[in-house]
């Protein structure tokens, strides 16, 4: 999906009309347009679930990343799983102690338009709204049961520096360790 929205999107200018129109529903069941309740901020989709460990080991990272990066870059967890209900979704945020805004995404328009498969997995807009970086947070987790004590490459954190010094993102695509979204 990372390379058909790249490459049948509009340029700049209208690219900011397509994010614009998704929307998604916030955990109380409102309609929001994450894109332009972004602003013209970066913006940064972090998806994760409830009950996959991988996903909940980077909830730290995923504050601390979002608290630097603020000026900058508005965070939002997507639960893209449509068999968990709001409550638990809720008891997840404040359990985890996420600050973050969070969508529920059950009808995968964010996952459709970002190309998301795993859980965690973060997509990155920049701000003419174009999807710069899909993939890890670190490379914390080599593979399924096999984990570094401190991971040697921060993806995101490189993507969100690099953004920030208008620098070009490379590679724009990494391989995710963790729970699939289920379709």
């Amino acid at each position: 999906m990372f390379v058909l929205a790249s490459t049948l999107w509009p340029a700049a200018g209208a690219l900011t009309e397509v994010t614009d129109a998704v929307r998604v529903s916030n955990l109380t069941g409102q309609q929001i347009a994450p894109f332009h309740a972004s602003g013209q901020k970066v913006v940064v989709f972090v998806f994760v679930t409830v009950d996959c460990p991988i996903s909940n080991r980077y909830a730290p990272e995923v504050q601390r990343l979002s608290r630097e990066s603020s000026p900058d870059a508005a965070f939002w967890l997507v639960y893209p799983d449509a068999n968990l209900s709001t409550e638990l979704l809720q008891r997840h945020v404040k359990d985890f102690g996420y600050s973050l805004p969070a969508l529920y995404d059950r009808e995968h328009r964010l996952v459709q338009l970002t190309g998301a498969t795993v859980m965690p997995e973060v997509a990155v807009f920049d701000r003419s709204r174009r999807l710069v970086y899909r993939g890890r947070i670190d490379n914390r987790f080599v593979t399924f049961g096999i984990m570094r004590g401190e991971p040697t490459e921060r993806d995101l954190e490189k993507v969100l520096t690099a953004l920030h010094a208008g620098k070009a993102i490379s590679p724009s695509t990494t391989q995710s360790i963790g729970c699939s979204i289920p379709h």
